[in-house]
């Protein structure tokens, strides 16, 4: 990160077995996780950090390196910046693309890699238009399409934490799902980046990503995990993810939607957990 400064959080025991955990947006920050993972922090040291641009990092950076690749090559500057020569990946969303796409550019540079409703190619991303033309209940649907048209459009943070509530409903298996509500509270002190995210819903932009090919030569332990309801990032897009790495483990939290972490908390702790336990150990 030559060119930026990126802001980390650390929970848990300073000498625990280092987890580099990459938020979801584009344009969010560490927050989005609340406190949903900090079970994981009674023996790992979780390293929760603001992606290039976002939350409380350096806004400076030149648009043209907030690339898919760039952002993974952030990953092994952030572990080597700490002094850190084995540790674990967890991405969630965005930060699943961000977790594979270092998982296919630097192999075997971490010990384990966590991909948390993430799709290996761009083209599994077509659901979400085929979703939204269905999507009920019906009295939302005009909401949370408009939602995403304005990706493209954000201009302030508060543009963007509007987009978000007004999308929130997509983003679980139940629309009306009452911990929307508690989630917005929980992240109320979210720094948004509105001119990342308008950059990378372009086409061609940040959330392009194309990593089939390369990941039969991932040698380490990964786990795709998804929502059975997941909108955004279809649960066939973790299953490819699974059978292409050699070493790919798939779990799908079955009463879930995008929000795996926050629909089943503890699911999502003792699933990751245990994965992380034999990956590691």
């Amino acid at each position: 990160m030559h060119d930026t400064h990126l802001f980390v959080v650390e929970r848990g025991p300073a000498d625990g077995f280092p987890v580099l955990v990459l938020h979801g947006g584009p344009g969010l920050d560490h927050t989005m996780f609340g406190d949903y993972l900090d079970p994981l922090a009674d023996r790992y040291r979780l390293v929760l950090i603001d992606g290039r641009a976002q939350g409380r990092s350096d806004r400076d950076s030149d648009p043209h390196s907030w690339t898919l690749e760039q952002h993974a090559s952030d990953v092994s500057a952030v572990a080597a910046a700490l002094g850190m020569e084995r540790y674990a990946v967890l991405g969630h969303s965005f930060g699943a693309f961000v977790a594979l796409q270092h998982a296919a550019d630097a192999p075997g540079a971490a010990v384990a890699t966590v991909v948390s409703s993430g799709v290996p190619d761009d083209r599994f991303l077509d659901e979400v238009e085929k979703g939204l033309a269905v999507f009920e209940p019906e009295d939302l649907r005009a909401q949370v399409t408009a939602s995403w048209e304005r990706e493209a459009s954000v201009q302030t943070e508060g543009e963007c934490r509007q987009l978000l509530a007004d999308q929130m409903p997509w983003h679980f298996a139940d629309p009306r799902d009452p911990r929307i509500g508690e989630y917005a509270a929980k992240t109320e002190h979210m720094r948004y980046a509105p001119a990342v995210l308008r950059a990378t819903s372009l086409e061609g932009g940040g959330l392009s990503i194309d990593v089939e090919q390369q990941l039969p030569h991932v040698p380490q332990p990964l786990l795709a995990c998804t929502g059975r309801f997941d909108r955004t990032c279809v649960p066939a897009a973790s299953e490819r993810i699974a059978a292409l790495a050699p070493r790919g483990e798939l779990h799908v939290f079955e009463q879930s939607g995008h929000m795996t972490f926050v629909e089943q908390p503890e699911e999502y702790v003792a699933v990751v957990g245990s994965f992380l336990d034999r990956a590691t150990g």
